[in-house]
């Protein structure tokens, strides 16, 4: 399996904000799919981890915007597990446009709580040995 996963779309009409280009807020939510996919690719489908107590919460979201991207362009998210603390880890993540060119860098930290108390966790094995032991930017870019 590789240490990242990728996902791919076109950009949408309501993607768009008044300046005809992708409102900064939608990156999020493709950030967010990206996070999503890393996730049940390596099979940690979200009701099966509340089953086992355990919920992913993001706790803090660093975005840099490097170009726009416009209706009918492709986006590519790439997503890795770059750090992995007691209860949190942080993802990293890239969105490329169908040239090639880096559209959105981000960076993820995602906190395990337990699902019954609200409170965090020890993040498990399972997950903390999917780190990524060489960045994906190297194949990316």
């Amino acid at each position: 399996m590789k240490s990242f996963s990728k996902i791919e779309f076109p950009v949408r009409s309501t993607d768009l904000d008044v300046n005809a280009h992708v409102n900064n807020a939608k990156f999020l939510e493709y950030l967010e799919w990206g996070r999503e996919d890393w996730f049940e690719q390596r099979g940690f489908k979200y009701d099966e981890l509340k089953k086992q107590n355990l919920i992913t919460v993001l706790a803090r979201m660093e975005v840099d915007y490097r170009r726009e991207a416009r209706q009918n362009d492709t986006m590519t998210v790439y997503t890795w597990l770059s750090a992995v603390g007691r209860s949190s880890m942080q993802m990293e993540q890239k969105i490329l446009n169908q040239y090639g060119e880096m559209v959105t860098e981000a960076k993820a930290t995602v906190v395990t709580v337990s699902a019954k108390e609200r409170r965090p966790i020890a993040v498990p094995d399972e997950i903390r040995k999917h780190i990524a032991l060489e960045s994906p930017a190297l194949v990316i870019n």
